[in-house]
């Protein structure tokens, strides 16, 4: 039986792909483990890191989410996280980056001040600043007004005043890790064979980076799983099927649901 995890990225816990449920097939296992401080663990669950920065912390406590046999899944900062896993865990069959390239800052994309600028932010006012990048991350949707109100509805904050899915000191060791973490090295000679895939229109990738994935979501931003399940279902199965046989996406391949 072929074995897809998938890990979400900063800001969301794993309620985020709930949308794609309808679209894997039979004799598929998915599971959607959340990272420490995410879901309940964020509101006094057992898995929360006295440091989480620490990334031996962090493997020890996802050992047993990650299985070798699976394909791993990451969205976003959870793609350099399990990328970063790569040195304490044993390898997967595959590894798959959904809207993250080798690190976050590159040219033409996010910049090293943008993120210095939104870390500052944060500092001040942790809360706004999330709901503010919770909305900017889905400006590459056709609908975004739309896809918001469905990520607000998936996290249970549809009301003011109703507690985050992820604690303050957990997002700010994430935040500082997107600063931090660069895997180009990593990815050069890789232990597992690794799937980029990614929206057509994501505002968190440069153009190049969009263009060379191996899966370009037509449609779609930085958050597929909210505005094109279907195709991004489809896609995560067409890679656990198939881990070990790697290609090259062309413009005539983009995926539309």
């Amino acid at each position: 039986m072929s074995a897809l995890v998938l890990l979400s990225g900063w800001g969301c816990d794993a309620r985020i792909w709930q949308p794609l449920a309808p679209y894997w097939p039979s004799g598929l296992e998915v599971t959607t483990p959340d990272w420490p401080g995410y879901g309940e663990h964020a509101t006094g669950g057992s898995l929360r890191l006295d440091d989480p920065a620490n990334m031996r912390a962090l493997a020890d406590a996802m050992a047993d989410a990650l299985p070798a046999e699976a394909v791993w899944v990451g969205w976003s900062l959870g793609g350099l996280l399990i990328t970063a896993l790569l040195d304490y865990l044993p390898a997967p069959r595959a590894l798959v980056l959904l809207g993250m390239g080798s690190r976050l800052c590159v040219d033409c994309g996010i910049s090293l001040d943008e993120l210095d600028a939104f870390q500052r932010a944060f500092a001040r006012a942790p809360d706004a600043t999330r709901q503010h990048f919770l909305r900017w991350q889905l400006q590459g949707e056709l609908a975004p007004r739309k896809a918001h109100r469905r990520l607000l509805g998936l996290l249970g904050e549809t009301s003011l005043g109703e507690t985050p899915c992820v604690d303050n000191a957990t997002l700010a060791a994430g935040l500082a890790q997107l600063a931090s973490l660069d895997l180009t090295d990593r990815l050069t000679a890789p232990p597992c064979p690794v799937w980029r895939v990614a929206g057509e229109h994501d505002p968190l990738l440069a153009p190049a980076l969009r263009e060379s994935a191996d899966y370009r979501l037509a449609d779609a931003g930085h958050c597929p799983m909210l505005t094109q399940p279907e195709a991004l279902a489809s896609c995560l199965t067409d890679v656990a099927e198939k881990p070990g046989r790697h290609r090259v996406a062309t413009p005539s391949q983009a995926i539309s649901s």
